[in-house]
């Protein structure tokens, strides 16, 4: 219904905010991710909304940037998540964060978000791998075979490949890249690192 929301910030206190649009009062919820970044009150925002109608309830969620409404949306397409985990994710990483462990197949770090378990954050790798790269709202899409574009992510891919576990090839990638890394170098740094 509505896509996008302009107004006043009238009260804010996680996880609501109030926006007075021409003296229409809208509470909205909204992930941490937003409240970071909000006016003080009195001040003008526009904020991306998703409208959720159920039997019992409606529900407006507010959103400062279009990545974070868009991944709110994917995450509650994932076989049992709903709104609220949805909102936790979003409150938990960033949204490159949470494409990146996707893509990643990070079960440990997802786990790590409030509200995640282990058979969760696994859905979340299964269901939503295919789509990490638009996750991060890069436009990108991924090569055949799921590689990634960023040196660090492929040099993950590559680590899990040599038999490595998602969250430990994910931080020896981490640990090991510097600036100006390609994969490649990232990946033998990483290997020598693991060898001492």
């Amino acid at each position: 219904m509505i896509g996008r929301l302009k107004g006043i910030v009238v009260h804010k206190q996680p996880p609501w905010l109030v926006v007075d649009v021409h003296g229409v009062g809208y509470e909205l919820e909204a992930p941490m991710s937003t409240f970071y970044d909000l006016p003080e009150l009195g001040r003008e925002v526009a904020l991306f909304t998703h409208y959720a109608q159920k039997e019992d309830s409606v529900s407006l969620y507010g959103f400062l940037r279009e990545s974070e409404r868009r991944l709110f949306r994917d995450v509650q397409r994932v076989t049992g998540i709903g709104a609220k985990i949805a909102l936790a994710v979003l409150s938990g990483v960033s949204v490159d964060d949470f494409a990146r462990m996707v893509q990643a197949g990070d079960v440990t770090s997802l786990t790590r978000i409030p509200g995640i378990g282990k058979k969760t954050a696994e859905r979340m790798v299964v269901e939503l791998r295919d789509r990490a790269a638009d996750l991060a709202g890069t436009g990108a899409t991924l090569p055949s075979g799921g590689v990634a574009h960023d040196p660090q992510s492929e040099a993950v891919i590559a680590l899990q490949q040599l038999g490595y576990k998602p969250a430990e090839a994910a931080r020896m990638a981490r640990d090991a890249m510097a600036d100006g890394d390609d994969a490649a170098t990232i990946i033998r740094k990483a290997l020598k690192s693991a060898l001492r």
